[in-house]
């Protein structure tokens, strides 16, 4: 009797062994090519950091590639260099306030309109919100002139909060769409057993709807960050002593052109920040980006 079972069995366990060898090698071709994508948009990050290893002299001989052959002009000097240089450090420490508050701000009150348009009713709540998910196709580059001229009749342009300012009031329509819909998906049942319990609005925020949001409210994070640190074009218009990291490099490429040394490694510690960043919240992302997917 078992040697039957076991005759039987085995067909079943071979041919999910081809299904499964099968499948393997249908999705190979699939794999591979993605490592190759995924090669190829390393290269230049690669290159830049390997930039960063070499003299100016070096560099301007043979390029980042010479570095394999010849070790011995891996050098950390440049990096020495960066740290001992007022403009640039000066710059970053600019960079990471405008980033943080450029981040926090605008999570801050994206979650309460979140909340607030999620589960609170008020006159005109769904036509506010079409007019806030209208404003995510605005285009920045129309408000810089208008808010440029805003800023010097509240004599705060050239600020740290200028900039912060104008990177929340564009961040806020994308952070209320998707805070306001991850938080309608959390189940309705939650929220009237804590206000038959007695919670108040704002205990209810604090104590459940930020904590089960924090899948969104971390995606939210990484986009606002990310866009906040690396924007150029913002911080030319209203930062000319105020300037961050971007603006930094680009005053350096453009006074000195070839001043490599100071450009590469800048642009790489630049670009080393906000890849932190995303590590750190990266279990959160695929789960925020679905907010509101899936009723």
């Amino acid at each position: 009797m078992a040697t039957v079972e076991v005759a039987e069995r085995a067909p079943v366990e071979t041919g999910a062994s081809k299904g499964r060898f099968g499948r393997f090698l249908a999705s190979t071709p699939v794999h591979i090519l993605l490592v190759i994508v995924g090669l190829l948009w390393l290269v230049p990050t690669i290159g830049l950091f390997l930039t960063s290893l070499l003299s100016a002299e070096d560099y301007l001989e043979g390029g980042w590639w010479q570095i394999f052959s010849e070790p011995s002009k891996f050098t950390l000097e440049n990096y020495s260099a960066i740290f001992d240089n007022e403009t640039i450090m000066s710059s970053l420490v600019t960079t990471i306030w405008i980033a943080i508050g450029g981040t926090l701000l605008p999570i801050l009150i994206g979650a309460l309109a979140g909340y607030a348009f999620a589960w609170l009713e008020f006159p005109g709540r769904d036509w506010l919100f079409i007019v806030v998910i209208a404003l995510l196709v605005v285009p920045l580059q129309m408000a810089l002139i208008p808010m440029f001229r805003l800023y010097e009749t509240f004599h705060i342009n050239d600020t740290i909060w200028a900039l912060i300012l104008f990177h929340t009031a564009f961040g806020l329509p994308f952070a209320i769409f998707l805070l306001r819909n991850f938080f309608i998906g959390i189940p309705k049942d939650l929220l009237e057993a804590a206000r038959i319990d007695g919670a108040s609005e704002i205990r209810i925020f604090v104590r459940l709807i930020l904590p089960l949001g924090l899948p969104a409210i971390a995606s939210l994070a990484i986009f606002q960050f990310l866009w906040t640190w690396n924007d150029l074009l913002v911080a030319l218009v209203f930062g000319r002593d105020t300037q961050p990291l971007t603006v930094a490099i680009y005053r350096q490429l453009a006074q000195f052109g070839a001043n490599i040394e100071i450009i590469a490694p800048a642009t790489f510690v630049s670009l080393v920040i906000p890849l932190a960043v995303f590590f750190a919240f990266q279990r959160y992302f695929v789960e925020g980006l679905l907010a509101g997917s899936v009723k």
